[in-house]
């Protein structure tokens, strides 16, 4: 299968066209950052750093601490961002831009998302670090590919049987993050979490300034719900996109969360940058000496 020039879009150098990357230029460890500002925050705990592109929202650093080659990339907000993003790490690694067709071998990456979040259960403490172990897409991203067979789908019908699910809304779906990757990464530093993902930051995540919720009782929902022993705790808007695409194109993915705010107590953080370094230093250390 050789993909054509509307699918398989490259630049004039070669690189796959967002990202503006070329093969050679990522590790198969990636951590993913929202804010481009934040990309620099990482590499800057780089003994070197070797390569710094960009194009968009899309920045990329790749560089090394002790042996360990790494690169940081920012995806900007959204599960949209997140559809380009996977697809195109996973085109670099696992199709030849040259021939465009699908390489035999395939290659897995490590992708380490390090993100803000809120919390919606009063008894998680803002500035404390969540690792997303289930994540639950309140976007439709997951809805457009060939994807049941990775949804947590008793989870998915308990949820909507239990929050009277608005069905002008596209149905909620669950995916789990790579159990052997998060376990590089859980300690008593961490909380493990259930985290609901949006679409938008204000009405999607409850938040009225100026306009009218269509579902003003949502974060209560989410807060109540419970399946065994699970609950949901936090609220963002990129990881069940990366758990979903990661798991469907053979990568394995994690979420680290710093908790900014409680929306349940109306808390903020008084140093946010304090603790999201914090969490960027204890990624590191995690993945260079795992």
């Amino acid at each position: 299968m050789n993909f054509g020039s509307s699918e398989l879009i490259l630049n004039a150098d070669g690189s796959i066209y967002h990202l503006n990357l070329l093969p050679e230029d990522i590790a198969d460890t990636v951590i993913t950052v929202g804010d481009p500002d934040r990309v620099k925050l990482v590499s800057q705990h780089f003994d070197h750093v070797e390569l710094k592109k960009g194009k968009r929202e899309f920045i990329t650093h790749t560089g090394r601490i002790n042996n360990k080659r790494i690169s940081v990339i920012s995806t900007g907000i959204g599960t949209d961002n997140i559809d380009i993003v996977l697809n195109e790490l996973d085109a670099l690694v696992n199709i030849d831009l040259k021939t465009r067709s699908i390489r035999d071998k395939k290659t897995s990456l490590d992708i380490v998302r390090i993100g803000t979040s809120g919390a919606i259960q009063p008894d998680i403490p803002v500035d404390s670090f969540i690792l997303s172990e289930y994540a639950m897409g309140l976007d439709s991203l997951l809805h457009f590919y060939d994807s049941r067979h990775i949804q947590h789908m008793e989870i998915q019908k308990a949820f909507l049987e239990n929050s009277n699910w608005f069905g002008g809304l596209s149905d909620p779906y669950v995916v789990q993050c790579d159990a052997s990757l998060a376990g590089r990464f859980n300690s008593s530093t961490m909380q493990l979490g259930f985290t609901a993902t949006n679409v938008g930051f204000y009405g999607p995540q409850g938040r009225s300034l100026r306009l009218g919720l269509g579902d003003a009782e949502l974060n209560d929902k989410l807060a109540r719900f419970r399946y065994g022993d699970l609950r949901i705790t936090n609220l963002e808007m990129e990881t069940s996109g990366i758990y979903g695409l990661a798991k469907l194109l053979g990568h394995r993915a994690v979420s680290l969360n710093a908790i900014v705010a409680n929306r349940a107590t109306t808390e903020f953080s008084n140093n946010p940058n304090k603790h999201i370094d914090k969490l960027i230093a204890y990624t590191l250390e995690r993945i260079v000496n795992a």
